[in-house]
């Protein structure tokens, strides 16, 4: 079974989408298997994080621009992709470092994850867009 699912995003943040996956998985007739995730960008990423507490994801991204400033930082001048705005060779760089697919088991139709766990789509630009996660899940 194959779906796709569409992520509004409001810019650079984490934006947990677990309730959809999880409800893709139950009605897809599939009680076991493997649940692949992968999403069609290269400027975000997808991440499993805490969702208890949402200061986790303010220091993750906190963290990341700290790590990999915008363009206009004078520690990026280095840079030569800057046409499409001084988040964007940030935002490459960042999903290079971070995963762009997960796989994660599914028992009992549910994604097997921990208490806390939540799926993230990382978004690394400032500017609202729709990103698309392509989902597999197969026995």
């Amino acid at each position: 079974m194959q779906t796709e699912f569409s992520i509004q995003t409001n810019g650079q943040g984490l934006y947990e989408f677990t309730g959809e996956v999880t409800r893709w998985v139950q009605g897809n007739g599939q009680v076991d298997g493997l649940l692949t995730l992968f999403v069609r960008h290269t400027s975000c990423s997808l991440l499993i994080q805490e969702n208890a507490d949402p200061e986790v994801q303010t220091d993750l991204r906190n963290f990341f621009h700290r790590l990999v400033p915008p363009t206009t930082d004078p520690s990026m001048s280095y840079l030569t992709h800057t046409y499409e705005g001084p988040d964007d060779m940030p935002a490459h760089i960042k999903a290079a470092m971070m995963p762009v697919s997960l796989t994660i088991p599914v028992s009992g139709g549910r994604p097997v994850l921990g208490t806390w766990q939540g799926i993230y789509l990382f978004e690394h630009r400032n500017a609202p867009l729709t990103r698309r996660v392509a989902a597999h899940h197969s026995a």
